[in-house]
């Protein structure tokens, strides 16, 4: 199967990197020339434009900042949707709208093509080494086609049923990361302020029923001082705002969401928009006139646990 990856990011070219570390056959696309020669320079072939990589492919992989990135690379005159040809597969793993998947997979069916939504959780560390999880919605024929390139770029992979279902829970996922950071920047500055060990409180969150990946993996970050999680504040906006506009539509109303929404837009006036989405927790330490600075815990996350091929769960 010959495979075009568009999208060569934080998560998406360490996504690409598992699959051109694993001999697949990848044609890539970015419009940063510097990430596709990285590429070539590993035996990748480069694609002149979106409608290129789709003729020349038969799994077209989009991994893409936002809705409307992706529907501008499927949608514009040299883009996805003029190369597609029957029984080619779209895979969307950006972090998207289920409506808006549902409408590009629309205009994927009218070509003769198949249309899959794979947004992937658990990390840029874990993206890096092919051990991070990956939701798809969509035809399972396709999805079990693809299965072998989806257990090279993740661990665990679960099909979500229908088109779009792996969107939605997707975007349920990332707002309950959202939910546990802001939770653990009040957590952090009630330990410092109790004058508690950090090293030692960092150690008893994780075994106690107040454990989440977020604090096993960000509060690292934090109590190291850079915040860096390869993931910013827009991107935190962008995936907070699709959660409660599905709550609206839905005519769900809730009560923590627009506070988390609210939050993180603060969180983006006082921080900037490229900022780490973990220095969140910097406006309680602002607040509160205090730092979350313990030794010991790395700069940048690096995922120790070996290379396996993934399976379905």
């Amino acid at each position: 199967m010959k495979i075009g990856f568009i999208g060569l990011g934080n998560v998406g070219g360490k996504l690409a990197g598992s699959l051109i570390r694993n001999n697949f056959d990848l044609t890539v696309r970015e419009i940063d020339e510097s990430l596709t020669n990285e590429f070539k320079k590993l035996g990748a072939k480069v694609a002149k434009s979106p409608k290129e990589l789709a003729e020349q492919t038969d799994l077209i992989i989009t991994s893409l900042p936002s809705p409307e990135v992706s529907a501008e690379v499927m949608e514009s005159e040299d883009g996805i949707l003029n190369g597609l040809t029957e029984n080619k597969i779209w895979l969307e793993m950006s972090t998207t709208d289920e409506d808006e998947v549902k409408r590009l997979g629309n205009k994927v069916l009218s070509k003769k093509a198949i249309p899959l939504d794979g947004p992937v959780s658990g990390g840029c560390h874990r993206a890096a080494t092919g051990n991070i999880a990956i939701f798809v919605g969509g035809d399972r024929k396709a999805f079990e086609k693809i299965l072998p390139a989806l257990t090279i770029m993740g661990r665990k992979v679960l099909h979500t049923g229908e088109l779009g279902s792996a969107s939605i829970l997707k975007v349920i996922t990332n707002y309950l990361a959202s939910v546990h950071l802001v939770a653990l920047g009040e957590a952090w500055t009630i330990a410092k302020k109790s004058n508690l060990d950090l090293n030692k409180t960092f150690k008893g969150i994780a075994v106690s029923s107040g454990n989440s990946f977020v604090h096993e993996t960000e509060s690292q970050v934090i109590l190291n001082g850079s915040y860096n999680i390869n993931f910013t504040m827009d991107l935190v906006l962008k995936d907070t705002g699709l959660f409660d506009n599905l709550a609206r539509k839905l005519n769900a109303p809730l009560e923590i969401s627009p506070k988390i929404v609210e939050i993180f837009k603060d969180g983006q006036k006082k921080y900037g928009s490229r900022a780490w989405s973990s220095m969140i927790v910097k406006r309680m330490e602002d607040l509160n006139k205090i730092d979350f600075r313990a030794d010991g815990f790395p700069e940048e996350l690096v995922d120790n646990e070996l290379e396996e091929k993934g399976y379905e769960i």
